[in-house]
């Protein structure tokens, strides 16, 4: 076979080559994907699956003028390849590398950054509409809307209005029936019915005034180039149904799809995954929270959990597993989720809201609306708290203590470890007066004999960690043993007070107010943004009482940290052990 991607430096290289050159360069992407994700990990099924759809679509339509969205961007690998980014496309994820993601600053091919889902349709209608009103009608926008995406609330309200515009735009349906998890919920039956020529009733899509086209074969490149061909001449909103199988080209990631999303380093000849060596360690914090919930329902038949579109990621399927009728997956659909968990909690029972970080965002007003105001005691689990590493700036979970703390009625907590998260969630079971969000971070913990009995806390207490009389330490969340350690590093007999604050709202204001009045030098650590996190919390209360002290916040500063390792991310944030043990340093 002749090396054909190696010529390929732009789209432009991609239109002097025939349909057959078109059909080999789809095995060498492919094939160049698969050894660069083998060894340097990040997103794998994805992007495999629409190989064939990323050349049809840079061959027929003049990109970057045509404005091309991919969501979500995860299937966008073989898109950067093209567009110019081969060459370093080994950097991937990596400090200082390219995005996981599409990127606007990163390359004029990203027409729109898409690290969540569901963004594309309302994106690429704006800039139709845009077009349309600078009198530019010659211009294409496609969005390309995958991965279960297209089941999402936004999505479908950029149909909506779509449809009654006469906007050039194409939306290309990658139907995969897959998410991260397999897609859920009566959208995928009715698409299902639509392959298989099955559904009875009138398309959906045509009922939204789109000119549809398909279901097509997704990995027939001269299929599809006809069908985009034939599509780029028609005017107003069109969909083109496409059908593709995740992890294509890869047995192993075809055969299972959920695992092979982003598998880790794997053996690119068999698919075969690393296996690590085995350690003794401390489990991931969604591990605890999905097994604890388990033991919890066990005697509790009123605990229900919600994840929307996450069971895996946050591994709610533990509880999907044991009590599939009392554990919901409600697609990517966070407003409903969170709604849905309000109606649940009226009712009686009692709610595990399951949801990370960064997608809590998109359900802000329901949590205000729909949870706070009417003080429905919704458990919040938010997965992924603080920087998260190589998915970047679109998954970082540093916002929601600024977010939440503002909103009267909710109470917010950030364990220091896995027994902290333990019992937090049986106190929350027991039963609450007001909504709590309980925070907890990605990855591992500190404690291997981690399933020790639980026990209740009591609401708004903080403790003290060590003794000291000269420089107090408050921190909040898995951050703090970051704290402990420098303690231990300096000396552990310096006169450094170290204070674990896990609620985070209400504070303990009892202790606060004698750290306040005693200490001269008090710093406070945290892996959210400083601005309206804990830190502030604690400067807000020192106004209040009138007590003026230099209190040093460290926290996520007000820029959007970059994507990368933790240790790079925390020293780019200010919050790493030696930032931290620096500033300490200077005051004893």
């Amino acid at each position: 076979m002749k090396a054909i991607l190696q010529h390929i430096n732009s789209p432009q290289d991609l239109k002097s080559l025939n349909l057959k050159d078109l059909e080999g360069l789809a095995m060498e992407l492919r094939e160049f994907i698969i050894d660069i994700v083998s060894t340097k990990e990040g997103h794998l099924g994805a992007s495999l699956g629409v190989v064939e759809l990323t050349i049809a679509l840079h061959y027929v339509f003049n990109t970057p003028i045509d404005k091309l969205i991919w969501d979500v961007g995860h299937q966008a690998y073989g898109h950067k390849i093209v567009t110019g980014r081969k060459d370093i496309f080994e950097t991937n994820r990596q400090f200082g590398g390219i995005s996981g993601f599409p990127k606007m600053k990163e390359s004029e091919f990203d027409a729109f950054g898409t690290g969540h889902s569901s963004t594309s349709i309302s994106a690429i209608l704006g800039m139709a509409l845009s077009a349309q009103l600078q009198g530019d009608l010659k211009r294409q926008h496609i969005a390309v809307i995958g991965d279960a995406s297209i089941a999402s609330g936004m999505a479908i309200e950029g149909l909506n209005h779509a449809g009654v515009t006469n906007a050039n735009l194409l939306v290309v349906l990658n139907d995969n029936a897959m998410g991260i998890d397999p897609s859920v919920g009566a959208l995928k039956k009715y698409l299902t019915n639509v392959k298989t020529g099955t559904a009875k009733e009138e398309n959906i899509f045509e009922c939204l005034n789109f000119y549809y086209s398909g279901p097509i074969d997704g990995h027939n490149l001269p299929a599809l180039v006809k069908q985009l061909e034939r599509l780029k001449n028609i005017e107003g909103p069109k969909l083109l149904h496409v059908i593709t199988t995740k992890g294509k080209g890869l047995k192993k990631a075809e055969e299972n799809q959920v695992i092979y999303h982003a598998p880790g380093k794997f053996d690119k000849q068999t698919g075969e995954i690393h296996k690590k060596k085995e350690i003794n360690e401390a489990p991931k914090f969604q591990d605890v929270f999905g097994k604890t919930l388990v033991e919890l329902a066990l005697k509790n038949e009123k605990i229900v959990g919600i994840t929307p579109a996450m069971p895996t990621g946050s591994s709610l399927k533990f509880m999907m597993t044991a009590f599939p009728k009392r554990a919901f997956d409600v697609g990517i659909a966070e407003q409903h989720a969170v709604t849905m968990a309000a109606g649940m909690a009226a009712d009686g029972l009692i709610v595990f809201c399951n949801i990370y970080s960064t997608f809590l965002q998109r359900a802000y007003d329901q949590v205000i609306h729909d949870v706070a105001l009417q003080n429905l005691p919704v458990i919040f689990c938010l997965d992924r708290a603080g920087l998260v590493g190589e998915d970047g700036p679109t998954h970082h979970g540093v916002f929601d203590i600024s977010y939440l703390r503002c909103i009267p009625n909710l109470i917010i907590f950030s364990p220091l470890n896995e027994i902290e998260l333990r019992n937090i969630m049986f106190t929350a079971q027991l039963g609450l007066e007001h909504p709590i969000a309980i925070r907890y971070p990605r990855g591992r913990g500190s404690i291997i004999n981690w399933q020790q009995p639980m026990k209740r806390i009591t609401i708004g207490k903080a403790t003290q960690l060590k003794k000291g009389n000269k420089i107090a330490i408050l921190s909040t969340g898995p951050i703090g043993n970051i704290a402990s350690e420098i303690i231990n590093e300096i000396d552990k007999n310096a006169p450094i007070a170290h204070y674990n604050f896990p609620f985070i709202k209400p504070l303990d204001v009892d202790l606060l107010t004698q750290i306040i009045q005693k200490f001269d030098h008090i710093i406070t650590l945290e892996d959210g943004s400083a601005i309206g996190g804990f830190g502030s919390a604690v400067l807000e209360f020192a106004n209040n009482i009138e007590i003026h002290k230099k209190i040093k916040i460290f926290g996520i500063p007000d820029f959007f940290i970059s994507h990368g390792d933790y240790e790079n991310l925390y020293k780019e944030a200010g919050i790493d052990k030696m930032s931290v043990k620096k500033y300490v340093q200077q005051f004893l």
